[in-house]
């Protein structure tokens, strides 16, 4: 089985090229290997490279820069996954897409199936839906959310930095959602894919946790780990006390129940794989 993934630069497509299959032939493509906006360089790359599955980790994910440079977010949310899912299907490639929990308002009580109304509150979350629906009704689309790896950049990372450098840190604590740790992630989509799932599907860790939440058990676990010397306080603080040009959903946990039953077992718990990422950034300095 042969396999191209775009993005491979990103915290998502280094995962998904750390944990291929074997006996899987990677071709691993980040952005100076394939301008994913250029309709002829991706035509000519996939039409040369043929692959079973072609993974979609490239995306454009600066929220709030979104709101003013609009063209540029619509360009890799929505109008590349069209490129790239027309490339797919003119070589017979299972064409594997991730999206995001943005395409969702909040106002929801209980967790978002995939099949829930969609309503984004920005330009981020409305051009991932574009995307979406680029992506075709043959594609396997993921949806996922508050995404970390021990490399890039990332809430965890951030947190780690402002715990050590700062007397206190300030965290929104009335936006709720679920963590999702990148390789969890990349297995989950490697599998899905290999066992030709197709549709929308939702996937993240277990549980849901406020940013302010996640944010204590970050301090926690570095603590324990040595990663952290001190404790800080950490201040919960409501949206308005922290506003952005983007709106983000106050609520978007994500149902993941039938994703569940493709893969034969639930995602382990969100701090589960929190304190392996940790434990991971330990081992590597």
């Amino acid at each position: 089985m042969k396999a191209v993934i775009v993005g491979a630069g990103g915290q998502l497509g280094r995962s998904l090229a750390a944990h291929a299959p074997s006996g899987v032939t990677l071709v691993a493509l980040d952005r100076a290997g394939l301008d994913i906006a250029d309709e002829a360089a991706v035509r000519n790359r996939i039409d040369k490279e043929r692959p079973d599955l072609l993974f979609n980790a490239a995306a454009y994910t600066a929220v709030d820069k979104a709101e003013t440079d609009e063209a540029a977010a619509r360009m890799i949310n929505a109008r590349a996954v069209g490129l790239l899912a027309d490339a797919a299907q003119a070589v017979g490639s299972s064409f594997i897409h991730v999206s995001t929990d943005f395409v969702f308002d909040g106002k929801s009580g209980s967790p978002y199936l995939s099949d829930a109304p969609t309503n984004p509150l920005g330009v981020y979350g409305r051009t991932k839906l574009e995307g979406e629906r680029l992506a075709g009704s043959t594609a396997l689309i993921v949806r996922t959310a508050w995404v970390y790896a021990p490399q890039g950049g990332n809430f965890v990372r951030t947190m780690l930095r402002l715990m050590a450098e700062r007397p206190e840190v300030r965290v929104v604590a009335d936006q709720i959602g679920t963590p999702t740790y990148a390789p969890a992630l990349a297995s989950a989509l490697w599998h899905l894919a290999q066992n030709r799932v197709f549709g929308i599907h939702h996937y993240t860790d277990a549980g849901a946790a406020s940013w302010y939440d996640f944010a204590v058990a970050i301090q926690e676990e570095a603590l324990t780990l040595g990663l952290l010397q001190t404790a800080v306080p950490i201040i919960p603080i409501g949206t308005d006390e922290f506003p952005t040009p983007a709106r983000r959903p106050s609520y978007s946990v994500l149902d993941k129940r039938s994703t569940y039953t493709h893969l034969g077992k639930p995602a382990p718990h969100w701090r589960e794989n929190l304190r392996l990422m940790l434990k991971e950034i330990k081992e590597n300095g």
